[in-house]
C-alpha cells in the first residue's frame, strides 16, 4: 500500500512540474513559466554579462536559448543578439560558418519584425518595421559584399523607404540608389526606374533635411545629396539625348500629373537639359496646372528659342512674380533685359536691368546693359553737344558697373573707352554759349557732367 502511494506521489509531482513548466514560445508569455521561466531569466543574465565584456562566443549559447524559447522576453534580446552575431561574424574565419551567422543575423531582424507590436510596448521610443528592414538590408550588404543578391537587397531597401518615406535615414537612401545603380548595370531596361529611384531618394532626403536642426546632421544630409547626385550623373543614363528619349512619350501621357512633371523638370535642370523639347513641354504642362517660377521660366525659354519674344517675356515676368528669392528675381529680370537689348529694344531693356539692380544692387552686368541702353539714345539728338553728353552719361553708367561689381571690370573699361571717344568736342562746347564744360546736364533721362574730348 505504501509503495502504491509513493508511486502515485511521484507521478503527480512529475505531472504538476510538466504542466507548470512551459516556454514563452509555447504559451505566449514573456519568459515562460516554472522552470522554463527560471532558465530564461538565468540565460538573460548570463549572456548580458558576456556582452558587456565583448565575449560574444560565450554569450551566444545562452542568448540563442532565449531567442528561441522566449521571443517576446525583451527588446534587448534582439539588440544584443545583433551585437553577438556581428562579433562572431567578424571573428569567424570559416566561410560556411560565417554565412550561417549572417543568415542568423538576418533572422534576428525577421523575428523582431514578427513580434514588433508587442516588443514596442516595452519601450518609450518604438522602432518601426521600415527601420528594421533598412537595417537588415544594410547588414546584408555589409556582410555579404559581392555575394549579395542585388534584387533581394533592392527589394528590402525599397520596402524600407516606402514605409519610412522622409523619415528614412540618409545612409539608407544612399544605399538604395547605389543598389539601384547596380541593377541598372545589369539591365539597361531599368533606366526609367533608376531615374524614378533617384527622384524618390532625393525628395525624401530633402524633406528629411528640413526636420534636422543640428549642424552635424545637416552636414550629413548635404553630403548624402552630393553622393546621390554623383551616382545619378555617373550612371550613364543622364544624358540629354537619353532623357529626351525616355521622357518624350511619358510627358504627354502625364500632362495632368503635376508630381511627375516636377520630377522631369528637376532631372532636366540637374543635367543642364533645359534646351530640350521635353523640358519645354513639361514646363508648359506644369505651368498650366500649378504655375511656379521654374515652370514659367521653362516656358519663357521655350518661346524665346522659338522666336516668340513677346510670349517669352510674359512668362519671364510671371517667373519674377512667383519667385520669392531676390537673387533669382534679379537673374530673371536680367534675362529679360538681355533678350530685349539683343533685339535692340533698349528702352525696355533698361527698365528690366534697373529692376534687376533693385533686387541685386551688385549686379554689374545689369548696369552694363543700362550703360549700353543710354548710349543707344545718342542718335536721337541732332545737337552735337547733347549727343556727346549722352556718351558722358553712358560712361558714368559703365564706371558704376565697375564700382559695384569687380567681375565686370574688363568689360566696363572697354565700354568706357568707347564712350569716352564720343564725348563732345571741346570746340563745339566752347562755341555754344549754352554749354560749359563741367556743368550738369540731363540727357536720355539721366543727369551727368558735361566733359569734352
Amino acid at each position: 500500500m505504501r509503495v502504491k502511494i509513493g508511486i502515485a506521489l511521484i507521478v503527480l509531482t512529475l505531472g504538476a512540474t510538466s504542466i507548470f513548466a512551459q516556454k514563452g514560445i509555447v504559451d505566449g508569455s514573456r519568459f515562460g513559466h516554472g522552470q522554463d521561466s527560471i532558465n530564461c531569466l538565468r540565460n538573460i543574465s548570463i549572456y548580458s554579462e558576456y556582452v558587456k565584456t565583448g565575449n560574444f562566443k560565450d554569450a551566444y549559447p545562452a542568448w540563442k536559448q532565449v531567442f528561441q524559447d522566449a521571443p517576446i522576453a525583451q527588446v534587448s534580446t534582439y539588440t544584443n543578439g545583433a551585437k553577438i552575431l556581428e562579433g562572431l561574424i567578424a571573428q569567424e574565419k570559416d566561410a560556411t560558418k560565417k554565412t550561417a551567422y549572417i543568415n542568423e543575423l538576418l533572422n534576428v531582424y525577421d523575428q523582431r519584425i514578427k513580434y514588433l507590436d508587442i516588443l514596442n510596448t516595452y519601450v518609450r521610443n518604438p522602432t518601426t518595421k521600415g527601420e528594421l528592414i533598412g537595417r537588415k538590408a544594410h547588414d546584408y550588404i555589409t556582410y555579404m559584399g559581392d555575394k549579395a543578391d542585388i534584387s533581394k537587397v533592392y527589394d528590402m531597401l525599397k520596402s524600407s523607404i516606402d514605409e519610412e518615406k522622409e523619415k528614412s535615414e540618409a545612409y539608407i537612401l544612399q544605399e538604395f540608389l547605389f543598389i539601384s545603380s547596380k541593377k541598372l548595370k545589369n539591365n539597361t531596361n531599368f533606366k526609367e526606374q533608376f531615374i524614378q529611384d533617384y527622384l524618390t531618394a532625393s525628395d525624401y532626403l530633402d524633406k528629411g533635411k528640413k526636420a534636422q536642426t543640428k549642424d552635424n546632421m545637416l552636414a550629413v544630409y548635404k553630403a548624402t545629396k552630393e553622393n546621390l547626385d554623383a551616382l545619378f550623373i555617373n550612371s550613364g543614363v543622364a544624358t540629354c539625348e537619353n532623357l529626351q528619349t525616355i521622357y518624350e512619350p511619358k510627358v504627354k501621357e502625364n500632362k495632368n500629373n503635376i508630381e511627375y512633371l516636377k520630377g522631369v523638370l528637376s532631372i532636366m535642370r540637374l543635367m543642364g537639359c533645359t534646351e530640350s523639347e521635353v523640358y519645354f513641354s513639361a514646363s508648359e504642362y506644369s505651368n498650366a496646372i500649378s504655375p511656379t517660377a521654374e515652370s514659367a521660366l521653362g516656358c519663357g525659354a521655350m518661346y524665346y528659342k522659338r522666336g516668340n519674344i513677346q510670349k517669352a517675356i510674359e512668362y519671364f515676368e510671371q517667373a519674377i512674380k512667383l519667385e520669392d528669392d531676390k537673387d533669382k528675381k534679379a537673374d530673371y529680370s536680367y534675362n529679360i533685359a538681355a533678350i530685349l537689348a539683343n533685339k535692340r529694344e533698349f528702352g525696355q531693356a533698361r527698365h528690366y536691368a534697373s529692376q534687376a539692380l533693385q533686387y541685386d544692387p551688385s549686379m554689374g552686368k545689369a548696369q552694363l546693359i543700362i550703360a549700353n541702353s543710354i548710349a543707344a539714345n545718342a542718335g536721337a539728338y541732332s545737337d552735337p553737344v547733347l549727343r556727346g553728353a549722352v556718351y558722358c552719361a553712358a560712361y558714368d553708367a559703365a564706371m558704376r558697373a565697375k564700382a559695384i561689381d569687380p567681375k565686370v571690370s574688363s568689360e566696363a573699361n572697354r565700354l568706357a573707352g568707347s564712350f569716352r571717344s564720343g564725348f563732345p568736342k571741346r570746340d563745339d562746347v566752347f562755341m555754344d554759349p549754352n554749354y560749359k564744360e563741367g556743368q550738369s546736364i540731363t540727357v536720355a533721362g539721366v543727369t551727368t557732367t558735361l566733359r569734352c574730348r
